[in-house]
């Protein structure tokens, strides 16, 4: 049967939240990036508040830009490819399977790239140190095949996230340094998932019948500003040790977005009789009867909605100890401040359509790792480091848009110094995650209305690679 398409405006958070929780970044929990430098990914994404000539610590720990040598030009890129299988099964409010297979590999590899400046200051400005860095601090996606038996949960989901980050760091004493940035955020999202039509009217209007309605589609688009901050300092009393922390504040994205509707010719026909028969006085039918057919009368059309995303808190502390002249060691714990995502709570316009809900329950979690350097020659770096990063999900609230979980992280990498100027930088990191179930039961009521259920489990692990380039005036 044809399908015409309609358009309609949907929640800031529908947009912004639910389209961000797909299957989560690969190399960190929930949809955290870390992707911000190959010479911190060689380590496991370990001293990344304390790291010398990268332009990394310009987001990470501005008080650490006082460790370069001098001008620093730095571009990498990492490229994330994630596999992950689901196996499982769902069913609809009328007590029949849901067809379709297991969705395929939803992930596919995506490059997150970064660009960095380092400039320390001179003559009368000295012990001033400025930087500037374009980094991707967040961001997702998958997408599933089509007819998957997850379909009304996702389809497609795709978040970006790219901060510019304006920093300076002053050198108080000769062992202790302070910074403070300012952070501009760029987030652009898309969602896509089926609408079971027919399972949503046999039920409601309890009309075995229309369960032969095909399914619709929704895909939405949004984009938002915001600003934050990021601070930090650094104790380094000389080459040999270092710590430093920094604290990131939370971002607040108020997101207005538009959705794209595709719904079959035969609903679009029937929406005019629920209008009609709600509005009937005579019709035998109770409040929330004629509501319910007001919903699918005149739901599915152009509406504007708002909701907010609150990006997490990051606290960074990291470490690094010189062994002998040639070794480096470097740890790092950070904690991320996920308990800022409770539940999506979205407000229509349109009265016609109700408010919507989706409980996510995060936590804080902590990510710790350790790493190593070993300076082979005058030429070589290589590197190396091992870290685990906690997942904020849990086995209840846990959805097919993050079957996120636990994972561990096994690093490698190497610089090659070309030339006194110029090195090239190199990474690569296996993630392995922890297997996660997905529960997902029948709920009526609103505003979590879901009129099919899904249950099945996720494995999957991924590989990060990075390449970047190293540039001293």
């Amino acid at each position: 049967m044809q399908r015409c398409s309609t358009q309609a405006r949907l929640s800031a958070l529908a947009v912004a939240v639910v389209g961000i929780l797909a299957v989560g970044s690969a190399a960190a929990s929930g949809f955290q990036v870390r992707e911000t430098s190959a010479k911190v990914g060689g380590r496991a994404y370990s001293g990344t508040a304390v790291a010398s000539n990268d332009t990394s610590v310009v987001a990470a720990n501005p008080a650490a830009m006082v460790n370069a040598d001098g001008v620093v030009i730095q571009g990498s890129v990492g490229v994330i490819d994630l596999k992950a299988d689901f196996v499982g099964s769902g069913a609809t409010a009328l007590g029949t399977a849901i067809s379709g297979g297991n969705g395929g590999d939803p992930g596919s590899p995506k490059p997150v790239p970064s660009l960095g400046v380092i400039v320390p200051m001179q003559g009368a400005l000295e012990g001033l140190t400025l930087g500037a860095s374009i980094t991707a601090p967040f961001g997702s996606g998958t997408e599933y095949e089509n007819g998957w038996v997850g379909r009304y949960n996702a389809t497609e989901t795709s978040l970006k996230m790219a901060d510019l980050t304006l920093s300076a760091a002053v050198q108080v004493t000769p062992a202790f340094s302070a910074g403070l940035g300012v952070v501009f955020e760029r987030a652009e999202v898309t969602l896509g998932k089926d609408i079971p039509l027919g399972v949503m009217l046999a039920a409601g209007l309890k009309n075995p019948a229309l369960a032969a309605t095909p399914d619709g589609n929704v895909t939405v688009e949004a984009g938002n500003n915001a600003f934050g901050w990021v601070a930090g300092f650094q104790f380094r009393p000389n080459d040999k040790f270092a710590i430093g922390y920094s604290h990131r504040s939370e971002l607040k994205h108020d997101f207005k977005g538009e959705a794209v509707f595709t719904t079959p010719a035969a609903f679009q026909a029937m929406q005019p009789g629920f209008v009609a028969m709600a509005q009937n006085p005579g019709a035998p039918l109770n409040a929330a009867q004629r509501q319910q057919l007001m919903v699918l009368g005149k739901g599915f059309v152009n509406t504007t909605g708002s909701a907010r995303l609150v990006t997490p808190t990051l606290d960074t502390l990291s470490v690094m100890v010189g062994v002998g002249e040639r070794v480096k060691l470097y740890a790092d714990a950070q904690r991320t401040g996920w308990s800022s995502l409770q539940n999506v709570h979205i407000e229509f316009g349109n009265p016609f359509q109700p408010a919507s809900q989706e409980n996510f329950h995060w936590k804080d979690t902590m990510f710790y790792s350790l790493g190593a350097e070993f300076q082979l020659n005058d030429a070589f770096t290589l590197r190396g480091g091992i870290a685990h990063d906690e997942s904020p999900t849990n086995n209840i609230d846990r959805t097919p848009r993050l079957p996120d979980n636990n994972r561990n992280l096994y690093s490698l990498g190497m610089s090659w110094q070309m030339s006194e100027k110029l090195s090239l930088d190199g990474s690569f990191t296996w993630v392995t995650i922890k297997d996660s179930t997905t529960h997902l039961p029948i709920n009526p009521n609103p505003p979590q209305s879901r009129y099919t259920s899904l249950n099945g489990k996720y494995n999957g692990h991924a590989a990060v690679v990075g390449l970047g380039l190293t540039y001293k005036l």
